[in-house]
């Protein structure tokens, strides 16, 4: 019975607004005096209550003298709240936008390794069109399984894998360079894109673990510019692939001059200085 008292006041009603039309439910037509009974509230707040929920037409009652009153049907009553409800939120939906024109969904840090599995498997397990992704293979069973999952329901994935990754799903380009990014970073790359509407982006320490976050976000522009990341990387794996020998040709062993050549000889950023395979 409180759960039913509980869940009226969700809807609008106060607390002696949902007792007396439960007690209705329970006996009527009857007097005011006789809910005030039922319901256990005192007998001076019942006729204000009764007047409250006769103009919310929840409840009827008769010109007799007593006057005695009924509850309306409860599949009426739900099905009006229902319908309010639904009425404010399209409405809301409608013009809450309007308030600020230029809204941009916010950047969020997610911090710690737990965290951030929770956020990839719930981002996964939204997806319904598609699923760019770029994981060291340390990390990736963690979200295989939703993965495949995503897979069995026609979800295009498209995988960089640092590392010797095989599932028997989806088109995987392997990264020849994992360790020496690894160390490099001191961690691992997580980023993940899904359905152009959620992505997730940032680095799982390998020594720090408290240092571990990364970003999470729904704006479109850095969604964006995320999956170009992504999309970029298997141009540029698929183009090594195949042409491989020409590459070393034109930009020596670990493509050294194309390193010095775009960050400069001497520059101390040195995760494109690459070891050949």
């Amino acid at each position: 019975m409180d759960k039913l008292i509980e869940n009226l006041k969700e809807l609008g009603f106060n607390t002696y607004e949902s007792k007396v039309y439960v007690a209705l439910l329970k006996k009527h037509p009857t007097t005011g005096y006789e809910i005030s009974k039922i319901a256990n509230i005192p007998q001076s707040r019942t006729y204000d209550t009764l007047k409250a929920l006769l103009e919310k037409k929840a409840i009827i009652a008769t010109n007799s003298k007593p006057a005695e009153y009924s509850p309306i049907n409860p599949k009426e009553l739900t099905k009006r709240f229902k319908r309010k409800m639904l009425s404010t939120i399209e409405y809301l939906d409608n013009h809450l936008p309007e308030v600020k024109e230029d809204y941009n969904e916010p950047i969020l840090n997610l911090k710690g390794e737990l965290n951030i599995q929770k956020k990839a498997i719930e981002i996964v397990r939204s997806a319904q069109h598609e699923i760019y992704l770029e994981v060291w293979p340390q990390d990736f069973p963690v979200i295989e399984e939703e993965l495949f999952k995503a897979y069995d329901r026609n979800v295009e994935i498209r995988i960089v894998s640092y590392g010797n990754l095989k599932p028997n799903f989806g088109l995987i380009y392997e990264h020849p360079f994992s360790k020496n990014i690894e160390n490099t970073l001191d961690g691992r790359m997580v980023i993940l894109c899904v359905d152009n509407k959620e992505a997730l982006m940032g680095r799982i320490h390998s020594t720090k673990a408290d240092a571990t976050n990364v970003m999470w976000t729904q704006n479109k522009d850095i969604i964006f510019l995320i999956k170009e990341l992504i999309v970029h990387d298997m141009y540029l794996l698929d183009i090594q692939s195949n042409l491989l020998e020409e590459l070393r040709y034109t930009y020596g062993k670990g493509f050294k001059r194309l390193h010095d050549k775009i960050l400069g000889v001497n520059n101390p950023y040195n995760i494109h200085s690459f070891t050949s395979k």
